[in-house]
């Protein structure tokens, strides 16, 4: 089994072999491109961001710069994600980000992780795990998602949280490590913050 095979199942792998480090850098000029564009070029950084990306759907957009290690080749973006600036994609697999997702300032989404085996290590070996983040989910700035991670749909993240295990949908989450504190509930629906009140039929 090659190492590029190893990579793709998700096994150990040596990550500085030849044949991998050629292929990861072709996918990264239309990233570099991407984050020389000026903010009135959004008809181009939308053009770079379906070259970028594995898929993206419709009306997303990231604020530059954007990082990633394979330029984006493995993120996959539903309809109408939003990423503020520093979005940091380690994305050695797949990344999958449904419809509405927001991200704060410098989140880190993280698929690639390595053996905690010094020798390993010594050695360039690392290996990758898929990350999951459902639909209408918002990652607070400064927060780390860890590979092999599930976030379900409607749940928020609470700004500088590292997500090390899965979190259940409809819920607010947030620390280092991030914990569930509460579901999303009526009270939500009716105050936007504290006791303010959303005001529903002006909306």
């Amino acid at each position: 089994m090659t190492q590029k095979e190893r990579m793709e199942k998700g096994l150990v792998y040596d990550a500085t072999v030849n044949d991998i480090m050629s292929e990861q850098v072709t996918y990264l000029d239309a990233m570099y491109r991407f984050n020389l564009t000026a903010p009135t070029e959004l008809e181009k950084r939308e053009a770079l961001l379906k070259e970028m990306l594995g898929s993206v759907g419709e009306g997303c957009y990231i604020e530059p710069p954007f990082h990633a290690n394979w330029g984006g080749k493995n993120v996959h973006f539903g309809n109408f994600v939003y990423a503020n600036f520093n979005l940091t994609v380690v994305d050695d697999a797949n990344i999958y980000v449904g419809d509405n997702v927001m991200f704060g300032p410098n989140v880190t989404i993280a698929t690639a992780n390595h053996p905690i085996c010094p020798e390993l290590r010594e050695r360039g070996f690392q290996y990758n795990k898929e990350v999951h983040i459902g639909k209408n989910v918002w990652i607070g700035a400064n927060s780390v998602v860890v590979p092999c991670v599930t976030i379900g749909d409607n749940t928020v993240i609470g700004a500088g949280s590292v997500v090390t295990r899965d979190i259940p949908s409809n819920c607010v989450a947030y620390g280092s490590p991030c914990r569930v504190a509460r579901e999303i509930g009526e009270h939500d629906r009716e105050y936007f913050y504290r006791d303010e009140k959303i005001d529903w039929e002006n909306l």
